[in-house]
């Protein structure tokens, strides 16, 4: 399931044929939308998106589509370095099919796979590495460099402090600082005290 985080492709299909119905469409657009909220950082306009992604899920009574949009979920939490078990597709493992199976070992690094080419199936894989014990320093500086080339904040910041954190752990108190002088960037509070001194 490599396309699994490509919304899109995984609930309207990139066939052609028949318009698909609403459900899907509505569906496939706000689990989008869920995405790009999440991965800017706007996390109550991301849990507003995801709420009504489900919502147009539910209504098909079918249990694989949910599983496949909390593994979406979850893969956008692990691509931000944000680890859990997937609580919400545990809940619905009973009813998830092999392909759903398969991906929610994946991103629990029971189990290995290739990474696509799009950013954010990218920075999962590099999330998985992490979390498995199995990157590099290059690898890491891959992924921070893919999230900042998107534009996407939150795990922009989550591989920024991996950074800062080996820089500190090998006593280089120089690139710490400077990695976390980046973060105060894209937080937002490096600008807030500029912005106080110059006032």
């Amino acid at each position: 399931m490599r396309a699994l985080c490509a919304a899109a492709v995984l609930l309207a299909g990139c066939v052609s044929g028949p318009t698909p119905p609403d459900w899907q469409l509505g569906a496939s657009g706000a689990l989008k939308a869920f995405q790009e909220h999440y991965l800017k950082g706007e996390s109550q306009l991301a849990a507003i998106e995801f709420a009504r992604a489900t919502d147009d899920l539910r209504s098909t009574g079918r249990g694989d589509l949910l599983a496949r949009a909390e593994l979406i979920r979850c893969a956008a939490r692990t691509a931000s370095l944000e680890f859990d078990d997937c609580p919400g597709f545990e809940a619905l493992r009973d009813v998830a099919g092999s392909e759903e199976l398969a991906y929610a070992d994946y991103l629990a690094g029971r189990a290995a796979r290739a990474a696509g080419e799009d950013p954010l199936s990218q920075l999962v894989a590099a999330g998985v590495q992490l979390k498995t014990a199995a990157i590099t320093p290059a690898q890491i500086e891959a992924a921070a460099q893919t999230a900042s080339a998107q534009g996407w904040r939150r795990p922009l910041l989550a591989w920024l402090g991996v950074q800062a954190k080996r820089a500190e752990d090998a006593g280089d108190r120089e690139a710490a600082a400077r990695i976390k002088r980046r973060m105060d960037l894209v937080s937002g509070a490096l600008g807030a005290q500029v912005g106080g001194a110059a006032k």
